[in-house]
C-alpha cells in the first residue's frame, strides 16, 4: 500500500435494525441507524465522526470491526472486505483494526490484572512464540502508554487503577498487537478534563511512533478541532459535511454544522458568538423524513428541502456538503 492510497474505503454502508412497529403488530419498520454512509481514511491520518448522539456514528464503528451485522454496503481494508470476511481473514483482521472503547471502567475485566488484559489478546490469536516474548511486548505496551516502570502495574487490577490509568491500559491492550487502525469511540469522554489533553497526546505521539491511522469517534468538536485531520459531521444516519478539520469548523457550510460549531465554548471571554439553537428533536430513524433529513430542524429551509435529497457539492479544496443552499 502507498501513503496515497486509502488505508479503509467504506462506500454506501447501511446498518438496518428490524422493530415492530407495536407489540401487536406484525408489520415490520427498520430502525435506519446508518443509511449511506462513504468515507476514506488515508493511511496514518486522524479520521473523525463528530454529531449528536443517535446520530449513528458509533454503529458506524462497531460494524467496521465486525460488532454489528451491516445491511448493505462495502468497506475494504488491506483489500479484505470487512463486511464478508472468511474465518481466517477474520483472525487476519483482528491484527490490523483494534477499538479503544469509551468508559474504562466497562471495557477492562474487572477480573483480570493489568499483565492479563494486555496479554490476552496475543494469547488468543497466538501472536507470540513463548512466555517470554508475551512478557516483553506487554511490558512494551506498558512504556509505550506512559505506564512506568511497568512492574508497579503489571500485578494491579483496574479498580486498583485511576480513570486515565485505566484508559492507557485500554490503549496498551489494543497497542500489543501491533495494529495499522485503531477505532477510538469517545476514549476521553468519561475522562476528568484535566487528564484528557494527556490521552490525546499520547495517541498522537503512539501515531507516529507506530504509524498508526485513527478512526475517531466524537460528539465534542472542540476536541477534534485540536485533535484530528479530516472530520466528517454525521446527522441522523448520513454524513452532511466532511472536509480538513481547519476547514469545516472555520468555515462551516451546512445549517447543521454551522448550528454545532455555535455552540462549542471558546476560551476568550470577551468573544461573542451568536448562537444558533435548532428546534424540535432529531426525528425518529424509524420514520427518516423525505428529501433532506434535516429540513424539519433547518433553520434556513426552503421548500424544495422536503422534496429532494441533497447531493454532496465541493465548495472547497476537499471539502463536501451535502446541502444545494449552503453556498447561498
Amino acid at each position: 500500500m502507498t501513503q496515497a492510497q486509502p488505508l479503509l474505503d467504506v462506500h454506501d454502508l447501511k446498518v438496518w435494525f428490524p422493530v415492530r412497529k407495536s407489540l401487536l403488530s406484525k408489520t415490520r419498520a427498520y430502525i435506519r441507524a446508518v443509511d449511506g454512509v462513504s468515507f476514506d481514511v488515508k493511511y496514518r491520518e486522524i479520521f473523525c465522526l463528530v454529531g449528536e448522539s443517535g446520530c449513528g456514528k458509533t454503529t458506524v464503528a462497531n460494524t467496521l470491526l465486525g460488532l454489528v451485522k451491516a445491511t448493505s454496503g462495502y468497506a475494504v481494508l488491506n483489500d479484505m472486505d470487512l463486511l464478508k470476511l472468511t474465518k481466517e481473514q477474520r483472525r487476519q483482521f483482528r491484527r490490523i483494526a483494534q477499538m479503544v472503547f469509551q468508559d474504562p471502567y466497562e471495557s477492562l475485566n474487572p477480573h483480570m490484572t493489568v499483565f492479563e488484559i494486555i496479554a490476552e489478546p496475543l494469547e488468543v490469536n497466538r501472536l507470540a512464540a513463548n512466555q517470554n516474548e508475551i512478557e516483553s511486548r506487554v511490558t512494551e505496551s506498558l512504556e509505550a502508554v506512559g505506564l512506568t516502570p511497568p512492574q508497579v502495574f503489571l500485578d494491579h487490577y483496574p479498580h486498583q487503577l485511576s480513570g486515565g490509568q485505566r484508559q492507557r491500559v485500554a490503549i496498551a491492550a489494543a497497542l500489543v498487537m501491533r495494529p495499522a487502525l485503531i477505532v477510538a469511540d469517545e476514549p476521553v469522554s468519561m475522562l476528568d478534563i484535566s487528564i484528557r489533553a494527556g490521552i490525546l497526546k499520547l495517541m498522537l505521539d503512539l501515531r507516529n511512533e507506530f504509524n498508526l491511522t485513527y478512526l475517531f469517534i466524537t460528539h465534542d468538536l472542540a476536541t477534534a478541532r485540536n485533535f484530528v485531520d479530516r472530520v466528517a459531521v454525521m446527522y441522523l444516519g448520513r454524513i452532511v459535511e466532511v472536509g480538513d478539520t481547519k476547514s469545516v469548523i472555520e468555515t462551516p457550510f451546512h445549517p447543521y454544522t454551522k448550528a454545532l460549531i455555535s455552540v462549542v465554548p471558546v476560551p476568550d471571554p470577551k468573544t461573542k458568538r451568536q448562537k444558533t439553537l435548532l428546534a424540535g428533536e432529531i426525528p425518529s430513524p424509524v420514520e427518516i423524513p423525505s428529501g433532506c433529513r434535516f429540513h424539519t430542524r433547518c433553520p434556513v429551509v426552503r421548500e424544495t428541502c422536503s422534496k429532494q435529497e441533497p447531493e454532496f457539492q465541493e465548495l472547497g479544496p476537499g471539502h463536501y456538503v451535502a446541502c444545494p443552499f449552503a453556498n447561498s
